[in-house]
């Protein structure tokens, strides 16, 4: 029996009843997460016929085993199809890919919460609210809050902080409610950022009002430098207000997602629109083309909104969905919401024209994205001149090795494949079997490592590059070269040299260099690699060491495993902990006597020796 025959036949025995199903290759490494209403009718598709798209014929091309799990409704197996993608990030469900990283407003999840810009989104305990069209526009927004709200702009953490030093002049002038005085207790802090959050939710209105009514209370009880404070504050919020394109009704709120799809590219655009403004756009390019189909583009909009919250009352879509689906969506985010959220497919009003400003956010994101795609091909098509190369390289990888001392050894794998860099395929290699700092040795250990998977079926690591390029000059490519030999591959491959001021002057084989300085556009397409190769090097070699410095440390003392090492060091910094007494360690929780004893033994030898 064939692996598509077995297959078939297992689809076959699923019941009709509502579900996700788990695609897995040979390696039991999750490809593909779904959901459907009928198990039986969906999995069975896969492997019956041959109208797939070129996606899914690839991916089921992968598949071996498939798992299932039975659903009592479409809501569960919605909710449990979102948490599976989170946890596996299959390769062939479609993700939101920003078109460019955009900044964001964060709301940490400490007892005291922090605000601040930043460009990197996480999948943490914080709160995010954007994106915003620019970092000037983040920070204004930020700026507008923090003033309104009196929330602290320095750099104390709280409520560790609390009075350790005496509060600024911040406090003095009416700008920061100086918890580090410790007259604000963790309820009324967080009510403040609450507000603060309201109103980068759109919500500025509501915290005008109550502004307006504490400053005439003020003015009544001739406070007349809080009113004033107070005063400046509405008008913080009203330049906030001004800086928002005002489409709609006042009393409106709603979110419009549009989808433009080419034969090279889809993108997928998102409008916010609250009390009437616009106050953010996004545009995202999905990385699964062929397979955004609006069932699947529904549970990517449900994913959107369980990882960053903020459901408004309307929901309008530019694409169309069964009304099955519709309901769906609707009943999904009504239930993490107090209020029935409506799912709109408008034809015409002031939806209609929202909707067309969404798809022309969505073809534009797109135009950009193809644009930047063929800048990157026009660079390789000149490389592969420059090193006369047979054909275009659709997948090059570039390699650097880092090391702090004669530990932490690391090696760094980027690739740039389809026109970018492709992120997903990146891989960190720790070097296990040199002896100190050998750089020869340490390339020699990664390129056989990864290179030896080439043809094994695994997603990244089973495809071949058309080119490799190494950090260093003819020494890393002689290694390269050797271990190509070995493993019987033919790549082209090529070391990135740097001048005397560590920047890229050439590209070399064992017997010619190749010079780029005069090559601007190449030059600053392969610098980029190098420099990202360098960069994620580094990256997870200081890692490794500040584990070293930290963790591994303590955890050499008999008796203390990584629970008791975490606990220590949440306790008192490292430098503490050598020169703690047994009754200082014996304040830590889950630090018994025999252990405080023999840690305080270790570090009294090891000042001896």
């Amino acid at each position: 029996m064939t692996v598509l025959e077995r297959l078939r036949d297992k689809a076959n025995s699923l019941p009709a009843l509502p579900g996700v199903y788990i695609m897995k290759d040979s390696e039991g490494k999750v490809i593909y997460v779904g959901k459907s209403k009928k198990l039986k009718n969906r999995v069975t598709s896969y492997f019956v016929g041959s109208s797939h798209s070129l996606k899914t014929h690839k991916m089921v091309s992968l598949v071996r085993d498939f798992d299932y799990i039975v659903c009592k409704t479409e809501i569960e197996a919605l909710t449990l199809e979102n948490v599976l993608i989170k946890k596996h990030s299959p390769k062939y469900n479609i993700k939101l890919k920003d078109a460019k990283s955009y900044p964001y407003i964060k709301v940490t999840g400490e007892e005291y919460p922090k605000l601040f810009v930043t460009r990197e989104r996480r999948s943490d305990r914080g709160r995010y609210y954007g994106p915003y069209s620019g970092s000037s526009a983040a920070h204004a927004a930020l700026d507008a809050v923090m003033k309104v709200f009196s929330l602290p702009t320095c750099k104390r953490s709280f409520p560790k902080d609390i009075g350790k030093d005496r509060p600024c002049i911040y406090r003095d002038m009416g700008r920061c409610i100086a918890p580090c005085a410790g007259g604000v207790g963790a309820e009324e802090y967080g009510r403040l950022v609450k507000g603060a959050e309201r109103v980068l939710e759109g919500h500025s209105s509501e915290a005008k009002e109550q502004l307006r009514a504490e400053m005439e209370r003020a003015s009544e009880a001739l406070e007349f430098e809080r009113a004033a404070s107070l005063r400046d504050s509405i008008l913080a919020l009203d330049r906030l207000s001004e800086k928002q394109k005002v489409v709609a009704d006042g009393k409106v709120s709603r979110d419009v997602f549009a989808v433009y799809i080419s034969e090279a590219e889809c993108a997928l655009a998102m409008l916010s629109i609250r009390e009437g403004a616009l106050i953010n756009k996004s545009e995202f390019i999905l990385s699964a083309v062929d397979t955004a189909s609006p069932e699947e583009l529904v549970s990517l909009i449900a994913s959107h909104y369980d990882e960053w919250g903020n459901i408004p009352r309307e929901v309008m879509l530019d694409f169309p969905i069964s009304d099955e689906d519709r309901e769906l969506l609707s009943e999904y985010l009504s239930l993490n919401t107090r209020y029935k959220v409506a799912v709109r497919l408008p034809e015409r009003g002031d939806g209609r024209a929202l909707c067309n400003m969404a798809l022309e956010n969505a073809k534009e994101s797109a135009r950009q994205h193809r644009l930047e795609g063929e800048r990157e091909d026009r660079n390789v098509k000149r490389l592969a001149e420059l090193l006369g190369l047979a054909e275009l390289p659709s997948r090059i990888e570039a390699y650097d090795i880092s090391n702090i001392g004669n530990e932490n050894i690391v090696g760094s794998m980027v690739v740039w494949q389809g026109g970018r860099l492709k992120k997903s395929d990146y891989r960190i290699f720790n070097v296990k079997t040199t002896d100190g700092a050998d750089d020869y040795g340490s390339m020699r250990e990664v390129l056989t490592r990864r290179l030896s998977h080439i043809g094994d079926g695994s997603l990244s690591t089973g495809e071949s590059p058309e080119l490799i390029l190494v950090d260093g000059g003819v020494g890393h490519v002689g290694v390269a070269r050797g271990v190509l030999e070995e493993l019987s591959l033919e790549i082209p491959v090529y070391g990135m040299v740097k001048d005397d001021f560590h920047k890229t002057r050439a590209l070399t084989d064992e017997f010619n260099e190749i010079s780029i300085a005069k090559e601007f556009d190449v030059y600053g397409f392969v610098y980029n690699l190098q420099e990202e190769a360098h960069r994620f090097a580094v990256k997870s070699s200081q890692r490794a060491k500040t584990k070293t410095l930290t963790h591994s440390v303590l955890e050499k003392i008999e008796g203390i495993g990584p629970a008791k090492s975490r606990a220590l060091l949440r306790s008192m910094p490292l430098g503490k902990i050598k020169e703690a007494s047994v009754e200082e360690l014996l304040s830590v929780k889950g630090i018994g006597r025999s252990d405080a004893e023999r840690i305080v033994q270790y570090f009294k030898d090891k000042r001896k020796g």
